[in-house]
């Protein structure tokens, strides 16, 4: 009986483990990924001609004064096939950057729903921050805490739906969007217009060098005038301690020849970012930009100059890290080739020169 009782175990022990090496990898379903993330920032800046409006960037237009950045709260969840990102912020920088909504302090960044049929393409709808440009709108992904002409000129989000593959080395995106920077498409002239956005992307095998070409290009449906945007990010990383960013970028609009006299307009730049970590605890990033707006698309034409130019801005900035805290003392000074700085006298100078002090919490 008890040899008998032996030889049943024996047996079954063996079929068990056989059944589960079979069955459960492809009967059991992969549990659902979710993340819970955010981030807040404040900031404080000293304009040397103490004018504010001698900032003509996103997000930094204070002089002298204690301010609130932005809280963002972030949820992922992840099925097999299908996932959700939906990213709510508030605060300042939260307005600037839904400038055609009603102008709140909180506001929908990014919600998107996607399915990926297969390992090589994904499908997404909803509204989602550019491909365009190095910077982005979440201070703690940046290096720098100001930012770019490039980024403040350039399409901050986009809605629609878009489609990406991958190919070992090589990315590919294709979408169709409502115009920039709309969470709803307006009605002009009975239409609602569309852009089309694209991107080329390759990284080498051990991921030291990263390329993207993107494009947008599409009819505003504000003043129906049909504007472009090339755009190249490229990165590269040395060694341990020493690494490279390039962003250069062009933009064109052709407008109707009822409401301009000048019917093509454009304006373009190009930046370096030149990015030092020593130990784990701090690192240092000068950005140094040069931006062309010799048209009066964006800085000379909020400056009221009469006309137009370029502007070389150089950015030092220094990343210490405590924990989940980073501390950033910057130091910003910009050359023009027009008297477009002034200080609260009405004098006009060509240069200017600021210093910040910002702290960017992640968790």
């Amino acid at each position: 009986m008890i040899r008998n009782f032996y030889a049943i175990a024996i047996a079954w022990a063996g079929i068990v483990p056989a059944m589960a090496q079979t069955t459960a990898p492809e009967d059991e379903e992969k549990k659902p990924f979710f993340k819970f993330s955010g981030s807040a920032d404040v900031y404080i800046k000293y304009d040397m001609q103490k004018n504010p409006s001698n900032t003509y960037t996103s997000f930094t237009n204070t002089h002298n004064s204690f301010e609130l950045g932005m809280i963002s709260a972030r949820v992922e969840h992840q099925g097999k096939k299908v996932s959700l990102v939906g990213d709510i912020g508030f605060g300042s920088r939260v307005e600037q950057f839904t400038y055609n909504d009603s102008k709140s302090n909180v506001m929908i960044k990014q919600l998107y729903l996607s399915y990926a049929p297969a390992d090589w393409v994904k499908f997404s709808m909803g509204s989602w921050a550019t491909h365009i440009g190095y910077e982005l709108v979440d201070p703690y992904l940046n290096r720098n805490y100001s930012m770019s002409y490039m980024f403040s000129y350039g399409p901050f989000f986009h809605t629609g739906l878009k489609a990406e593959f991958a190919f070992g080395q090589h990315g590919f995106m294709v979408g169709i969007t409502d115009p920039a920077d709309l969470k709803s498409a307006m009605e002009l002239q009975g239409k609602k217009y569309k852009y089309f956005i694209g991107q080329y992307s390759y990284g080498t095998k051990d991921g030291n060098f990263k390329s993207y070409l993107n494009v947008f290009a599409g009819k505003r449906n504000t003043d129906t005038a049909n504007v472009s945007q090339v755009d190249l990010v490229l990165t590269q990383k040395i060694n341990n301690k020493f690494s490279l960013g390039a962003n250069a970028s062009y933009n064109n609009s052709n407008y109707p020849q009822s409401i301009a006299i000048d019917k093509s307009k454009k304006w373009w730049g190009a930046a370096l970012y030149v990015n030092y970590d020593a130990p784990k605890t701090w690192g240092l990033t000068w950005r140094t930009e040069y931006f062309d707006d010799k048209e009066k698309l964006n800085v000379y034409q909020s400056s009221l100059s009469n006309t137009g130019g370029n502007v070389w801005a150089n950015t030092l900035t220094c990343n210490l890290k405590v924990s989940s805290l980073t501390i950033m003392p910057e130091v910003r000074y910009e050359i023009a080739s027009q008297d477009i700085y002034f200080d609260l006298d009405g004098n006009s100078f060509k240069h200017d020169l600021s210093v910040l002090l910002s702290a960017i919490y992640q968790f």
